[in-house]
């Protein structure tokens, strides 16, 4: 194994073992102004329901899926940011106020080691929150069902100190309490850094319980009183850092065994072998022994973990996404279909002949089903501006195409995510590409999984000039069409 377990036995289950963490250094942490978030906003349901494809199912991003008594989706609004919005179970919180109240006091924390709060929803008995969105997974995922390769050394520390500097951070700022503290808590951004989710800031519910996990894990404190208290987080954190160590959820109780018993080969990770020394094997091992004590008060507090975390780091230099073996940058582009290829290339001629040939096949499933009564002469009408729009696609003559797309539109009877998309690209064909933009988020509104409408919001974004969000877009729009071709 990478540490030796006599060593480790010395500081851990000997006299050692309560001797004090090291006094804490200053830790610079990041202000308002240096991240590029918006001020907490309060969301109409709409909005949200807007951004998330309707509550799609394709849309959930939370464990259990759509059985979960509180559901996360990811969307994204009509400004392309993408959130993460955690719909609660409708009898969650019966006090609007109070739950305003808890999502303003949350929503006023900005850091970079968080996924921040950008805002809430409380309208009739919904009860919404919204957060960054973080594409890469969470801790849980990379630990515990690791797919192209285990977690290394040097990010599992740093995973450790990102997350004893968040809950630094959000003591100083007085929000010291963080309920169900655990891997699925923390997730990573699109650097493949660690943040600590927004979400457990707040209970599920205004009564409910603040651990959700098997009772092995809990706070011995917490199972005589109920109440979580900052100590109660430390214990927390003293669980995970027992996962980053072992790569296992093992309960604390066996780990601390294993440890007086000098076992620690079954504590210890087989994937770790030969990357880490016996002092930092030894360091690690010890932190999560103080914060596992039965005796709160014996607990170190963030700071002080801060203080003892940052001499154990390695390689600094290195970034996250690399450690973590996350694709980044232009290489994180799969390989795209000639659609893709032609957003990319701003060909707008060869995305019009790829949409002229697909035609209305998309649209199966899509577009609303017609009663007879609806067959009016006024109906009639509607279709026929649709088939003078479809004429004047194919001829290239967009503004006409335009005029009869919206005429169809308008009307609202029928909805076809292939007529916003083929107005999208003849705004885009007359040099309107916000216009493009809006009308390419509809079609994926109407069909959330639908790569068409991504490839048209990168071509628009392109267009704009955002190209940071057009590769994400382009990103998505591949990912969509590769899972649809799979189960083709």
């Amino acid at each position: 194994m990478g540490c030796g377990c006599s060593k480790l036995y010395a500081c851990c289950g000997g006299p050692q073992a309560n001797a004090p963490v090291p006094e804490p250094h200053s830790v610079e942490n990041e202000e308002k102004n240096e991240l590029d978030l918006p001020a907490f906003h309060e969301y109409t349901i709409e909005q949200l329901r807007t951004a998330t494809s309707g509550f799609a199912v394709e849309n959930i991003v939370s464990e259990h899926g759509e059985k979960a008594p509180n559901v996360v989706y990811k969307g994204k609004l009509d400004n392309q940011r993408r959130i993460a919005v955690k719909r609660f179970n409708r009898s969650a919180w019966p006090d609007s106020r109070q739950f305003l109240e808890e999502a303003r006091s949350v929503g006023q924390l900005r850091n970079i080691r968080l996924a921040n709060l950008l805002g809430c929803c409380c309208e009739g008995d919904e009860r919404l929150l919204v957060a960054e969105y973080m594409p890469n997974d969470t801790l849980a995922k990379h630990l515990f069902h690791w797919e192209t390769q285990p977690m290394k050394w040097a990010m599992r520390l740093r995973v450790a100190l990102y997350l004893a500097q968040a809950l630094e951070y959000c003591t100083n700022r007085g929000r010291s309490l963080y309920h169900d503290l655990n891997a699925y808590r923390i997730v990573f951004d699109d650097e493949g850094n660690p943040r600590l989710s927004c979400f457990g800031m707040m209970k599920n519910s205004r009564d409910g319980k603040s651990y959700s996990t098997n009772l092995a894990f809990t706070p011995p404190e917490y199972l005589r009183t109920g109440r979580v208290t900052a100590e109660s987080v430390m214990y927390s954190f003293g669980t995970l850092l027992l996962d980053l160590l072992s790569g296992k959820h093992i309960p604390p109780s066996h780990a601390l065994d294993l440890i007086r018993d000098r076992n620690l080969e079954m504590l210890t990770d087989s994937c770790l072998e030969g990357q880490f020394t016996n002092d930092e094997g030894t360091e690690l091992v010890r932190l999560a022994s103080r914060c596992l004590q039965d005796e709160p008060r014996e607990r170190p507090n963030p700071k002080s973990l801060v203080a003892a975390l940052v001499p154990l780091q390695k390689d600094t230099e290195v970034p996250s996404h690399v450690l973590m073996g996350i694709p980044h940058g232009a290489a994180a582009l799969p390989s795209l279909s000639p659609l893709g290829e032609a957003c990319v290339r701003m060909d707008l001629t060869a995305v019009h002949e790829i949409l002229e040939s697909i035609g209305y096949k998309d649209d199966e499933g899509t577009a609303t089903e017609l009663s007879f009564q609806m067959w009016t002469n006024q109906m009639q009408e509607t279709l026929n501006s649709k088939k003078k729009g479809d004429v004047s696609f194919r001829h290239k003559d967009f503004r006409a195409a335009i005029d009869c797309y919206t005429q169809f539109i308008d009307v609202g009877t029928m909805v076809s995510p292939t007529v916003f998309a083929r107005r999208s690209l003849s705004y885009l064909m007359s040099e309107m590409p916000q216009e493009a933009l809006n009308d390419a988020s509809q079609a994926q509104v109407i069909s959330p999984i639908w790569h068409i409408a991504s490839y048209l919001q990168a071509a628009a974004l392109f267009s704009l000039g955002r190209d940071d969000e057009a590769q994400v877009a382009l990103k998505e729009g591949s990912v969509l069409e590769t899972k649809r071709n799979a189960t083709a």
